[in-house]
């Protein structure tokens, strides 16, 4: 029988030959995205990112536009909960993203989209009574962060809002589109104090909402502001929150000059208007005596890439002669 030659190579010779094998290359490692690792405080949660977010969910519409605001929509593969209409400029970028519900997804959804980070706007997105609480999705290892108009102390704003939006766009690698947004935004805010020098402020009064009691903005949000840097004076400002229940004779007591009216959901405008001038406990209110309405989308109120412009459109409103 003819064996195959390599069978008749003698025991120590196929040793070493092995012995002389060229050692495996080690994979090169790979090294981090520029600025990465990245370190961040968000309303007392600390996470480090070793790379930027590749499956984010947002959820509330004011951190959605922030996203779209810097071009990353490419990194979304859900969201959720509008409170109107996306900006024109960011409808076609909105509607390349999958809407997970028409308000807060449940856990379940959450968790089928299978991010690896969520945003939220408000703290109801997170609430640990529906499964989606921060330490609840951190456990399925899903970083999360709280838009910071939200974050349990101190008075946000617009300075805040800079800070977001360079937070943001750390987070997701893109700094430089960050840096852009943040001074066109100074830009645009400086030019509305400059137009309102040594305007005295008038008194406003916001309504949300409410029948029995006015829902209306405290000092805690970035509404206040808001309306102090659109030359006006929040006559709630004390209320301890960003949003609050004050009485309806508080809102006589104070005499606001202006009314802002938020406009959002299915209760109009002029509804919310009809309402106000019709309770007889307000005709001697001065901003219905005179029938002074001031209107802004409630997007244009927190905190997100709108404030800007919305601190312009409502100076246009409370100083038409400025």
């Amino acid at each position: 029988m003819t064996w195959p030659r390599r069978a008749l190579l003698p025991a120590a010779l196929v040793t070493l030959l092995a012995g002389c094998a060229a050692p495996a290359e080690r994979a090169p490692e790979a090294k981090p995205a520029p600025g990465f690792p990245y370190t961040v405080s968000n309303c007392g949660v600390k996470t480090t990112y070793q790379a930027p977010p590749k499956r984010a969910v947002t959820m509330n519409q004011h951190v959605t536009e922030i996203m779209l605001a810097l071009g990353l929509e490419k990194s979304l593969v859900g969201t959720a909960y509008l409170d109107d209409a996306v900006l024109p400029a960011y409808r076609a970028a909105y509607d390349s993203v999958p809407v997970l519900a028409k308000e807060y997804p449940s856990k379940e959804a959450l968790l089928a989209a299978n991010p690896d980070f969520v945003y939220g706007g408000y703290s109801s997105a997170f609430a640990a009574k529906d499964g989606r609480g921060r330490d609840d999705l951190k456990r399925s290892g899903i970083d999360t962060r709280l838009n910071t108009e939200y974050c349990p102390s101190g008075a946000p704003s617009v300075d805040d809002l800079y800070r977001e939006v360079d937070e943001i766009g750390r987070t997701f690698g893109v700094p430089d589109r960050a840096d852009t947004w943040v001074r066109e935004a100074r830009t645009t805010v400086a030019a509305t104090e400059k137009r309102l020098k040594g305007t005295a402020p008038v008194s406003v009064f916001v309504y949300d909402s409410g029948d029995k009691t006015a829902f209306t903005a405290g000092g805690k949000g970035i509404g206040n502001d808001l309306i102090t840097r659109a030359g006006g004076r929040n006559v709630f400002a004390d209320l301890d929150k960003a949003f609050g229940d004050a009485t309806w004779e508080q809102v006589v007591a104070r005499k606001p000059e202006v009314v802002v009216i938020y406009d959002y959901g299915s209760t109009t405008v002029e509804q919310k208007k009809k309402r106000l001038l019709d309770d007889p406990a307000l005709k001697d209110v001065p901003a219905i005596k005179n029938r002074r309405f001031a209107v802004m989308p409630l997007s244009d109120t927190v905190l997100g890439v709108r404030v800007p412009a919305a601190v312009d459109k409502l100076a246009a409103q409370l100083h038409p002669a400025r």
